[in-house]
């Protein structure tokens, strides 16, 4: 999924840590937009992605923070991934 070879930003607060990519390092074209948000207490909404791959759909397995609270502020607008994606260079 990632184009550019861009390293992520890891975020960890007390669980695993995600990486945040930046948007022009994934390939856009496999985005679908999605109306699914999530809500963190530290970092705020989060907007989702479904990941279209080989005609199939992975909903909401790609996520991201347009506009984060003050303490995320490095991630606004990179991307991290779930549900089973795999991040290649």
């Amino acid at each position: 999924m990632e184009r550019h070879g861009h390293r992520g930003v890891e975020r960890n607060r007390g669980r695993r840590g995600n990486h945040y990519f930046p948007p022009d390092s994934v390939h856009r074209e496999l985005l679908v937009p999605s109306a699914h948000t999530s809500v963190c207490p530290w970092k705020g909404t989060a907007s989702y992605y479904s990941l279209k791959v080989g005609g199939e759909e992975n909903r909401d397995a790609v996520w991201y923070y347009a506009d984060p609270k003050d303490a995320a502020k490095e991630i606004k607008g990179r991307v991290a991934f779930w549900k089973g994606v795999k991040v290649v260079a």
